[in-house]
């Protein structure tokens, strides 16, 4: 910057993130882009090398979720561009607030065939909240606000933010008022809305009259930071909550009114949905896993379905009482409506019989918990993160068995995010770099990322930016020398040893990790799990690799076994 404030593109780039107290960003640049990396460098702005543009994105989401501020990720056009998309597609539907800078082509040159040039906007439209494109050099502060803003209101969501060569390369001389910002919109919920008066009202009736109600609560309860208020709703008016994979923490699962998981795969929770006579579904979609394939809750349920987001209730299952508003408000609203209402007498049964019914799942599961077969079985892996990882400790599960087995089995000890299973686009491979973005967003809590051996491989490299970056998630790589969740699906569909390019070479990852310069723990047999595990969580500085061997049996991958959850047949396929 020059003494006449005659600056960058890149560099008002930069100063606009900096006003938005923003980062980390991770990015891998380009050409387009170069003066933006320069202004951080200069500016001390907390930019970091990513191996894989998709990584970055996977590691900003996971950001996002942790810490509810906006996730940030930055590309060169082209390839840089387009390798977002997946990423950008999970925070898209996961309701995760990231900004995505994308360098793109000289506008004196566009469609000349510059190269790597592409109608990337185009591709990036539909995995995004909103596309912006800059045009000129003096708009850049303007419209990066605009994409925070996007990004952190109604449901929160990826915003692309496009910057041609020759408008990030250009100049313009900035006043200082033009990178003021409102401090609102760097994390999400920016802005709250609230339901109706009469609505809350009718809501608090029926759930008051209700003898068996029960609360459902899906991820959204935890991008409105509600958690607390619903556990103390639920605790007050004596209310079991059922949750989602991604509404996992909305209440502690140690909890006597948690009813753990529902949907596809459910510890007690889908009986007590036939059995309740009043659902409030909390911040949920209501989707294919949740509902089993749409069919939990049965057709006629009724149903009091409270989301920010007006066109999602009724996509799926009509309530009888829609409440469009946030979560939060909208809980604190019903908690203050419901006060000085009188319980029914039989609440008290209907609370006492979750507490039944989940000791007897306790107990039909704990063979599986505690279960001394080698390879290791996957029950008695969660099974020991279940006694070993700190209360405040973040689980990241990528996506297929990982997240089911977690979903299930994992217990939250406290409520609020503490499991991250990337359910938005349930895409394979976000374990590691979801792990990079949970430890930038929370670096006083432990850290571990469950991935298989498949999605490993995919982001292996990432490893060394963990190792650069000088954090020490545990990755634990559930070693099974397959696409564990496809072999499973294979099995389940055609019969064992019906295996069709679903097996891997078997590979020794505490060896690669220990060669990337990280811990390395080869895992073989149960009673060496607990101690490793230990050892890694001791870890500073670096990462440290759990390489654990477990069953080669595809009729065991998946928690089917004992959760009697996956039925396959020709109407019910699994997804």
């Amino acid at each position: 910057m020059t003494d006449s404030n005659e600056m960058t593109g890149g560099e008002a780039l930069a100063r606009t993130l900096l006003a938005h107290e923003a980062g980390p960003i991770f990015g891998m640049g380009g050409f387009q882009l170069l003066p933006f990396y320069d202004a951080a460098r200069r500016l001390g702005l907390n930019h970091h090398l990513i191996n894989d543009e998709r990584c970055g994105t996977f590691a900003a989401d996971a950001y996002a979720k942790v810490s509810g501020r906006v996730g940030l990720v930055d590309a060169t056009l082209g390839p840089g561009a387009t390798n977002l998309v997946t990423g950008l597609v999970e925070a898209l539907n996961a309701g995760s607030p990231i900004v995505a800078i994308v360098g793109d082509t000289h506008r004196d040159h566009s469609w000349k065939n510059m190269t790597q040039e592409t109608n990337q906007a185009d591709i990036l439209r539909p995995a995004s909240k909103e596309v912006i494109r800059v045009e000129a050099v003096h708009r850049i502060p303007e419209l990066l606000r605009r994409a925070f803003q996007v990004a952190t209101t109604g449901r929160p969501g990826p915003v692309v933010l496009i910057v041609p060569e020759d408008v990030c390369h250009g100049t313009h001389g900035f006043d200082d008022a033009d990178f003021d910002c409102d401090p609102r919109y760097q994390s999400a919920p920016a802005l709250r809305c609230r339901p109706e008066a009469e609505a809350l009202a009718r809501a608090a009736a029926m759930l008051s009259a209700a003898e068996r109600p029960l609360i459902l609560a899906g991820g959204g309860v935890h991008i409105s930071q509600a958690a607390e208020v619903l556990a103390e709703l639920a605790e007050s008016a004596q209310i079991p909550v059922a949750h989602t994979m991604s509404g996992k923490g909305a209440i502690a699962c140690t909890s006597p009114l948690s009813a753990g998981l529902f949907g596809r795969y459910d510890r007690i929770a889908n009986g007590l949905i036939e059995d309740s006579d009043c659902l409030l579904v909390v911040g949920c979609k209501l989707g294919e896993i949740a509902t089993k394939r749409y069919t939990v809750p049965a057709p006629g349920k009724t149903m009091i379905h409270l989301d920010c987001v007006a066109e999602e209730i009724g996509r799926t299952y009509a309530p009888e009482l829609p409440l469009w508003g946030d979560a939060r408000e909208g809980l604190r609203d019903l908690a203050d409506a419901l006060e000085d209402q009188a319980i029914p007498d039989a609440r008290q049964t209907w609370c006492d019989d979750v507490v039944t019914r989940m000791d007897e799942w306790r107990e039909m599961a704990r063979p599986r918990l505690e279960s001394d077969e080698v390879p290791v079985s996957m029950g008695r892996m969660v099974g020991e993160l279940n006694q070993h990882l700190p209360d405040d400790a973040i689980l990241i599960a990528d996506g297929g068995f990982a997240a089911h087995w977690g979903g299930l089995m994992y217990d939250s000890r406290r409520a609020g995010r503490g499991f991250v299973p990337d359910r938005g686009f349930a895409s394979i491979g976000y374990g590691l770099p979801g792990a990079i973005g949970a430890c930038m967003a929370a670096p006083e809590r432990a850290v571990v990322a469950i991935t298989g051996d498949g999605g490993f491989n995919m982001v292996l490299g990432e490893i060394e930016t963990a190792r650069r970056l000088g954090i020490a998630p545990t990755i634990i790589v559930v070693n099974n020398a397959a696409s564990g969740y496809v072999k499973a699906l294979q099995h389940l569909m055609y019969g064992a040893g019906n295996y069709q390019s679903s097996d891997l070479e078997e590979t020794n990852y505490a060896k690669v990790a220990d060669a990337m310069g990280c811990l390395g723990l080869r895992v073989e047999t149960p009673d060496a799990f607990a101690g490793a595990l230990q050892q890694a969580l001791g870890e500073t500085g670096r990462p440290a690799v759990l390489d654990v061997v477990v069953t080669r049996d595809a009729g065991k991958m998946l928690p089917a076994a004992d959760s009697r959850a996956v039925k396959v047949n020709k109407g019910d396929r699994i997804a």
